[in-house]
């Protein structure tokens, strides 16, 4: 007699073939009930105390909300929330309010990022509703062609009340600053967006400018910077980290002339590489590397003249590229050594736009500057909430105090 142990489980609706899709959406509806239900404790507990005239508790549980979906990045969930009666006198009833579950959220945060990122992909805004049931599952409920250009009106005015927001309260210390494409998706094609993040005095890091610009020209990144400052951001960084776009520098040289200048490595790699051939290309890359992974100023130096000498005579154009921002590349050395890995590249930048500007591939649209700027607005707020504070951030209030760094290790103030 043979025995069958294998359980049959009922297919989830067509949306997997594999039940371990249905079985984690049960155990994410379990999950959200249990976090809810805690929340309710902690306010039922605060007013236990609290009796009516005739002894009763004040504060009771009273059913739930009708019940709703939840869509998220395994499909749509349902959940309910509880009610709660308040049976006291008081003119100003209590209510129960989820901070997990507002009253009015019906898509995780994961969809949020997931649908400015397939925009920018090229999904045109009719093929949502077919590209999100291929990765949600069949009902996909609520993401319309109609809800989607909801949304990106929603966030056009997100943006613009953020472009808007007051300065004069914030210092940052170290900015990276650069210019992102996504061709062909934007409307025109020598148009890009201008983005600036800065690391403040904590140690956080955050986007502080975001602005289309005609490539990246000298005259867009002043205006961007000057709108800056108008808001009241009047402490000029420390730091500021680029390629080696001349835009950038002309317009903080004449904005923000103290701050200091550092040439990012990454793209200073790719230049001098670029102008070399395959063939020593691997070797050359490990001499630079040898540059601004060594310990001290003065170490770095003596590996940039090996590079100098050893490449110079038959690879003129490619030495000539690094040569030209020598002191530049190395400013870092300047600053605390917890720092070095944070401001040697613009990596804050490269990473967050890393998928959407290499991959965008050919499409039949093209964004307006309005949808651009919204969709990468909101790709740079989804990253900035993943971000972590720079290590070492308790050398910041230093380098604003004027504290001098030599090698990365603070030096000694002499006395008076």
């Amino acid at each position: 007699m043979t025995t069958n142990t294998i359980t049959q489980l009922t297919d989830p609706q067509g949306f997997s073939p594999d039940p371990l899709t249905d079985l984690l959406r049960s155990g994410a509806q379990r999950l959200i009930e249990q976090a809810v239900e805690a929340e309710l404790a902690v306010l039922l507990e605060a007013y236990a105390s609290d009796k009516t005239d005739d002894g009763r508790a004040r504060l009771v549980r009273h059913g739930h909300l009708p019940e709703r979906e939840v869509m998220t990045g395994i499909g749509a969930v349902p959940v309910k929330v509880p009610r709660v009666r308040d049976r006291g006198d008081t003119a100003e009833k209590v209510r129960f309010t989820s901070t997990i579950l507002p009253p009015y959220l019906r898509k995780a945060k994961s969809i949020e990022e997931l649908l400015p990122w397939l925009y920018l992909k090229g999904i045109s805004t009719g093929d949502f509703h077919e590209a999100l049931a291929a990765l949600l599952g069949p009902n996909a409920a609520g993401l319309s062609s109609t809800t989607i250009s909801r949304l990106k009106s929603d966030w056009w005015k997100e943006y613009d009340r953020w472009q808007r927001r007051d300065l004069s309260t914030r210092r940052f210390v170290y900015i990276w600053a650069d210019g992102v494409y996504f061709r062909p998706r934007m409307a025109e094609e020598k148009q890009c967006v201008l983005v600036l993040i800065g690391a403040d005095e904590w140690g956080r890091k955050e986007i502080i400018g975001l602005a289309d610009g005609y490539r990246e020209s000298t005259q867009s990144w002043r205006e961007l910077l000057l709108d800056l400052q108008r808001r009241g951001l009047t402490h000029a960084p420390d730091l500021a980290i680029g390629d080696g776009a001349l835009g950038f520098w002309h317009a903080l040289r004449e904005v923000f002339g103290a701050t200091k200048e550092q040439r990012c490595w990454f793209h200073k790699t790719g230049n001098v590489l670029n102008a070399m051939p395959k063939s020593v290309q691997a070797k050359a890359k490990g001499h630079l590397h040898d540059i601004w992974q060594a310990e001290t100023r003065v170490d770095a130096e003596a590996a940039f003249d090996f590079f100098v000498t050893t490449y110079g005579v038959k690879y003129d154009k490619a030495v000539g590229k690094l040569t030209k921002d020598r002191d530049v590349l190395l400013a870092f050395y300047d600053f605390p050594a917890e720092h070095r890995k944070h401001i040697r590249t613009t990596n804050p930048i490269e990473s967050t736009f890393a998928t959407v500007r290499h991959r965008t591939g050919k499409t039949k649209g093209c964004l307006s500057r309005k949808t651009g700027l919204a969709m990468a607005f909101r790709l740079m707020i989804s990253a900035q909430a993943k971000w972590r504070k720079l290590d070492g951030a308790n050398r910041m209030p230093e380098i604003i105090q004027g504290i001098e760094f030599k090698d990365g290790i603070k030096q000694l103030q002499s006395a008076a």
